[in-house]
């Protein structure tokens, strides 16, 4: 943060607007204009060719996967798609763009005018305008780190020249970091549901610019933007915008005047650096690609990505709740990914009880791997192994303390519930004149317990409910137990 915290009344004084440019690797075989392959990891400088590297006479093919991608990301964020888009090339000079110009998108885009809806602070939503989704190719990879001589030399990978993008540019409507988390948060995960795109941050497949701003309350006109490049995680995201409002604010209050300018966030400090000044548009001498015609996308082609579409987070969360009578929080837990959605409603459709599968999902299996730092996948008791269980509470078959013990072997082992339930065979006593026997015999032996209760201390009916119980090795039928325990200490 700066150097001085300021006072809560003058940062009070200011908005903060942002923008958000968002880059999206698209998840296809190959690249954005060539055949080259479109995979991570791969040996640096093996998934290249002429076209990537734009030497004379190769000449790009525009791969109809990525279009695909394209029109169901836009579909999806509500843009309107343009029938007939253009290709630009845009000019600029760095190393690891071999080129010497990018081909992207610039006055057509293939998509305009979207929206994305954000939870507030109030519990409300925000509406966030999408301004364009546009399509480019990505530069390559400067390597500045982790070679013998990396103090005197930058080495360059050229595999990732070409990949298909698209860039998702929000209308500076976010006026809070919080909001742009939000942003970023609900933006992935629709581009997860679609599956255009893995969104992996760590592996550069999502990647933000954050322009933003400050001015007083009462002003009409922007502040001077400043862009903070390349930030790799949401949470740095928030950071960076909170020392970034901050700073700019104190340079206004100091009597100066913010900078024009991209500015590189340091994690490890919790600050921004100053990069380079930020080009205009026109800097880039954007001018159309001369080797690829317009993008027509016809109403065929679009109405086919409306079929692929598939069901949207929040609309698959409002339905699920009321379908599944679920609360909001686990409504949003359990449509966190399409996948897990997925498996889930699968089960829950061949339970007796959807929502008992939910909680146990949630709560017994959910607690159990996060105390052992494991993810869903990893569980021992699969979604039919929790559906049986679910069944078995539901029929009053088995207690809620013995599943709890048959989960306990389930993890210990590595075993699914089907397996260990087999095995150990639990039982409920629901002989009432059983159960009674063992009640009879407990108040025989405690008769200070029956006093209290008679002389109106009625939560003790729950000692004698937590005697019979072990007495049953856990085995009698809580909600009949309750019953018949009530029943003689009234009789």
């Amino acid at each position: 943060m700066p150097a001085t915290a300021l006072d809560p009344a003058v940062l009070a004084k200011y908005e903060p607007v942002i923008g958000l440019e968002v880059h999206v690797q698209l998840l296809t075989e190959t690249k954005a204009f060539c055949g080259c392959a479109n995979h991570f990891g791969s040996e640096p400088n093996t998934n290249i060719c002429p076209v990537c590297l734009g030497l004379p006479g190769a000449l790009p093919v525009l791969n109809e996967k990525a279009v695909e991608f394209a029109a169901l990301a836009a579909l999806a964020l509500g843009c309107q798609i343009r029938e007939r888009s253009i290709f630009a090339r845009k000019n600029y000079f760095y190393p690891d763009l071999p080129k010497g110009y990018q081909i992207s998108q610039y006055d057509k885009p293939i998509a305009e005018h979207g929206v994305l809806d954000v939870p507030t602070a109030d519990g409300g939503l925000k509406r966030i305008g999408i301004t364009r989704l546009h399509m480019e190719e990505d530069a390559g990879k400067s390597l500045h780190d982790g070679f013998p001589d990396s103090a005197t030399r930058t080495y360059l990978d050229l595999n990732r020249c070409g990949t298909p993008l698209v860039e998702i540019v929000s209308e500076p409507d976010i006026r809070t970091p919080e909001e742009a988390f939000e942003y970023l948060t609900r933006l992935k995960e629709i581009l997860l549901y679609t599956r255009v795109s893995d969104c992996n941050m760590e592996e550069g497949s999502l990647r933000c610019d954050a322009n933003v701003s400050v001015r007083l309350k009462c002003a009409e006109k922007f502040g001077t933007k400043v862009e903070v490049k390349n930030v790799n995680s949401f949470r740095f995201v928030r950071a960076a915008l909170e020392y970034e409002i901050e700073r700019q604010i104190e340079v206004i209050e100091a009597g100066g005047r913010v900078t024009q300018e991209s500015r590189l966030w340091n994690a490890n400090e919790g600050r921004t650096y100053s990069m380079r000044s930020k080009e205009q548009a026109h800097d880039y001498r954007y001018f159309p690609e001369p080797d690829l015609p317009p993008l027509i996308v016809t109403e065929d082609f679009l109405q086919q990505r409306r079929v692929e579409l598939p069901e949207l987070p929040e609309a698959r969360r409002a339905r699920m709740t009321a379908e599944y009578e679920l609360n909001p929080k686990d409504a949003a837990t359990l449509t966190a990914s399409r996948e897990f959605a997925d498996r889930f409603e699968a089960a829950a459709r061949t339970a007796r009880n959807p929502r008992r599968v939910a909680n146990l999902l949630l709560s017994e299996i959910g607690g159990r791997l996060k105390a052992l730092g494991l993810e869903q996948e990893q569980s021992p008791v699969s979604m039919a192994g929790i559906v049986l269980a679910a069944d078995l509470l539901d029929e009053d078959k088995i207690s809620s303390k013995q599943l709890k013990q048959l989960l306990d072997v389930c993890f210990e082992k590595g075993e699914d519930f089907a397996v260990v339930y087999e095995r150990e065979k639990p039982r409920q006593i629901t002989d009432s004149s059983a159960l009674e026997a063992m009640i009879d015999e407990v108040i025989a032996a405690n008769p200070k317990q029956v006093e209290q209760y008679r002389a109106g201390k009625k939560t003790v009916a729950g000692f004698f409910v937590g005697q019979v119980m072990r007495a049953s090795k856990g085995q009698a039928n809580p909600a009949l137990l309750n019953e018949l325990v009530a029943k003689k200490l009234d009789s």
